[in-house]
């Protein structure tokens, strides 16, 4: 008996997956528990195995196609099995009448070579639309067609080896595979005049984007062009949190709270304080500002894959050991490509460090449609005066950027005044 594999749903908010890769053929053997194939959703990635044995009779969409959660993918069933039945509905499309193609292939449709010759290219209504559609010149085009005439697989062909060029350049006796300057890459005059052999070009290797870079991509750029952003910056004595994480290393183990780090305690401290500061704590959208009640907390994490920011739900109802035990959950899922989207999206403030690695200053860009995001930087020693003497004391700097729309600076501030405050007297914090 034939069985349809639908795309799973991962997670309530995902309505379609890509296809990364398929590691069985159609007529492949297929044993439960193999992996069918690979997909990802805008944020994680997964394999799917096969919950029962038999043969790939067919596979229904190919890597990097979107396919819509549930539906059917492949079929596994005995060989000589019909899969008809489980055709996809996205791909159950009339098709053109075959008399209807024929007919077009027909009419003759003749393009110039150049403004001042008569010659002309015999090409079928489909190539000729393709062409002007991709901005090809058919010229280039090799006939594949009957009697010398240009077919729409010709023009697919030019368009899938790169050999596009504007019509001046396509009339040269070659084409060089070089990247072209002009209208979507296409080979100029100009790129022939400049034409390099190919020992004098760098050698470079190209990456195609994954989807999560693309995710990440579109959603920077959109936060970057669309909101009024502005960082504030400020700094705080961390005497106090490094000699409570340097106890909690010594005598931590009794209380389960040894593996606590110092974005531990930032992120507990945030959940506090962002509780007196609403408008940071918020979602702006076309015309309204969502206040939330409690701290959904994004924790920015660095992965394989790229930035992915899971949220610690409802931050400031839970105690230091319980942020770190879920930090640390949700963030080694994100690395292991196994993290949910549900707990990827729906956060209401984001804290990104990246003092670790040295950094002390930067601009964090904010998470849309959150209006704020802190940024913690490094510890640096910095000299003060106290009691008419100099001091050396561990200075940690924050950055928060907020949108400008939604808030002013002067909250913004008092928060940050707040925060550092909080953390300036940490076990205070830990007592109220």
């Amino acid at each position: 008996m034939a069985n349809a594999v639908i795309m799973p749903r991962q997670g309530q908010s995902v309505e379609s997956c890509i296809i990364t890769k398929w590691h069985k053929k159609v007529n492949d053997k297929v044993e439960a528990g193999d992996v069918l194939f690979s997909y990802e959703t805008d944020k994680a990635s997964f394999e799917e195995a096969a919950k029962v044995g038999g043969t790939m009779l067919h596979i229904f969409f190919d890597e990097g196609d979107d396919v819509p959660c549930l539906e059917n993918v492949c079929v596994i069933g005995n060989p000589g099995e019909s899969f008809e039945e489980f055709k996809p509905k996205s791909q159950d499309k009339d098709e053109t009448p075959a008399k209807a193609v024929k007919a077009e292939a027909q009419i003759p449709v003749q393009v110039q070579k150049t403004a001042d010759d008569a010659d002309t290219t015999r090409i079928s209504p489909r190539a000729r639309r393709l062409a002007d559609k991709v901005n090809a010149n058919p010229e280039m085009a090799e006939p594949t067609g009957p009697h010398g005439r240009i077919i729409e697989r010709d023009i697919e062909r030019l368009v899938s080896e790169g050999k596009l060029a504007t019509f001046a350049a396509g009339g040269a006796d070659e084409i060089p595979n070089i990247s072209g300057t002009g209208l979507g890459g296409r080979i100029t005059t100009a790129d022939l005049a400049a034409k390099v052999t190919k020992s004098d070009m760098p050698e470079v290797e190209e990456i195609k984007l994954s989807n999560i870079r693309k995710l990440i991509a579109k959603s920077m750029h959109s936060s970057l062009s669309e909101m009024a952003q502005l960082t504030l910056n400020a700094s705080f004595d961390a005497t106090s949190i490094l000699e409570y994480r340097k106890l909690l290393k010594q005598k931590g183990e009794a209380m389960g709270m040894q593996n606590v780090t110092i974005t531990d305690m930032i992120l507990f401290a945030v959940s506090r304080v962002l509780l007196n500061h609403r408008e940071l704590n918020a979602h702006l959208t076309d015309d309204s500002l969502r206040l939330f009640k409690d701290v959904h907390l994004g924790v920015a994490t660095d992965t394989p894959r790229g930035l992915m920011v899971p949220n610690i739900f409802n931050a400031n109802s839970l105690s230091l050991a319980e942020i770190s035990e879920e930090s640390k959950r949700i963030t080694g899922m994100c690395k292991a490509g196994s993290c949910s989207p549900d707990l990827l999206s729906g956060g209401s403030f984001t804290v990104t460090n990246l003092g670790s690695l040295g950094i002390e200053s930067f601009t964090p860009v904010i998470n849309p449609p959150q209006t704020a995001i802190l940024g913690v930087c490094a510890v640096v020693n910095r000299v003060r005066e106290a009691e008419g003497k100099t001091q050396v004391y561990p200075a940690m700097g924050i950055s928060v950027t907020f949108d400008h729309r939604a808030v002013d600076g002067a909250p913004v501030a008092r928060f940050m005044q707040e925060l550092c405050r909080a953390l300036e007297n940490f076990p205070m914090l830990l007592g109220k």
